[in-house]
């Protein structure tokens, strides 16, 4: 029998803050009916954060739920991944941050920004660490806070955005002949910066400075171009799951759960039926949190799991798009 290592999710986690906010609200705020948000987005309610609360503070209650769920203390943790495009700070990062929150030890600890599909991007980066030997487990966390980059002006954005964090820990793992392909399976990550103006809040880097005309022009707010993320969107991630499945040898009625970046419901929509997925595959739970960017995904994960939409063995498809653009996909027996 011959053996090797691979990475395995062995536990997850999420948060969103107590305010709820409902379409009514947003309506109001950003100049829409209520009843057209939901018909637009397919929101119905988000979380947004109070102003006391920070990236890392989410970061923790997600991170300590993932560390109670996978039955290992923090001490056993060797690295610190944080996804996130609202962070605490410029710098320093929002991962020494939340090490510093959860008073761990001395480990690595790194920020990465690859917008809604940062979390995707942090578990390839975890699989490797752990694949190559340098980590045994890793704490991947996605972690954001929109709701401060919101403006009346941007009613695209403003409607969809809400606020949380989800996590995971990655352990590796002996499989065996026994046991075939076990954990991670496959990551494939990709990115167009042709098209970086389609999601993007202009000011605050090297670019656009702060300035009091970058203020007065709301330049620190997201701009979206809704229509054309949503077609991009869908051919490119609808294209990068055909893929996956094709390299992997794997047939969607194979897959027990779908899960993708929960941007809006009609575009979930849109990407099950072009692909043929069942309802019974796909997850979503975007009408009760909206859209949380690349937070959205491990906490679609963690509700999945939490609610037993799947078990030990079981093939789960992830998914993400986003900004940049980047966006990707893995398949995991979990």
């Amino acid at each position: 029998m011959t053996h090797s290592y691979t990475s395995r999710i062995c536990g997850t986690g999420s948060y969103v803050p107590e305010r709820r906010v409902t379409n009514e609200e947003v309506a109001t705020k950003f100049a829409f009916h209520d009843q057209d948000v939901f018909r637009v987005t397919g929101i119905r309610a988000r979380h947004w954060s109070r102003t006391d609360e920070t990236c890392s503070h989410l970061a923790e209650h997600a991170a300590r739920q993932a560390l109670e769920s996978s039955g290992l203390s923090s001490e056993a943790v060797d690295a610190i991944l944080v996804s996130t495009t609202s962070p605490d700070t410029t710098f320093p990062s929002t991962a020494c941050a939340l090490q510093e929150r959860l008073g761990m030890r001395r480990v690595a600890a790194f920020d990465l920004a690859a917008s809604c599909s940062g979390f995707l991007y942090g578990l390839s980066m975890a699989d490797a660490f752990i694949r190559s030997g340098q980590f045994r487990s890793c704490l991947v966390v996605a972690a954001e806070i929109k709701s401060r980059s919101l403006h009346v002006s941007q009613s695209a954005s403003g409607i969809l955005f809400g606020d949380g964090a989800g996590a995971t820990v990655v352990i590796r793992e002996e499989s065996s002949d026994r046991n075939p392909g076990a954990g991670i399976m496959a990551v494939r990550l990709y990115s167009d910066g042709a098209c970086h103006d389609l999601i993007t809040i202009p000011a605050g880097g090297s670019r656009h400075p702060v300035s009091q005309e970058t203020i007065r022009n709301h330049q620190h707010s997201i701009r979206l171009q809704g229509g054309a993320v949503y077609r991009v969107a869908v051919k490119r991630l609808t294209e990068a799951i055909e893929e996956i499945l094709r390299e992997t040898h794997t047939s969607l009625s194979e897959v027990k759960q779908v899960i993708t970046h929960q941007a809006n419901g009609r575009m979930l929509h849109t990407i099950a039926k072009r692909l043929g997925v069942r309802q019974d595959q796909m997850v979503s739970i975007v009408d009760k949190v909206g859209n949380t960017s690349s937070a959205s995904l491990p906490m679609a994960l963690d509700w999945a799991y939490r609610q037993g939409k799947f078990q030990t063995g079981d093939l789960i498809l992830l998914g993400a798009f986003g900004g940049g653009l980047t966006w990707g996909t893995a398949l995991i027996r979990w």
